[in-house]
């Protein structure tokens, strides 16, 4: 089964790494959710939380003020101006 490696950035620090199952964040056009196998994207975060659900099916929550979501051959990067966990 295929999983993600997700890293979650502020400016200054890293928030979290690891993999995950699936991650949700909220864009400039609306929320979107990143599978496995998604197609490359690069989107504008908007500001609010990114959902990080694990394979064990728990969730990771960090707020997150501006920034850029990309995906590319299941690694996904979330930069933020400002990111914490929640």
């Amino acid at each position: 089964m295929a999983v993600l490696t997700v890293s979650v950035v502020a400016a200054d620090h890293e928030v979290w790494s690891g993999e995950a199952s699936m991650v949700v964040a909220r864009t400039v056009e609306g929320q979107i959710g990143i599978l496995p196998g998604h197609e490359p994207l690069l989107a504008i975060l908007a500001e609010g939380e990114v959902r990080v659900i694990l394979n064990g099916g728990e969730s990771i929550t960090a707020s997150a003020d501006g920034g850029f979501l990309s995906v590319e051959n299941n690694t996904v990067t979330v930069v933020a101006r400002q990111a914490e966990l929640v």
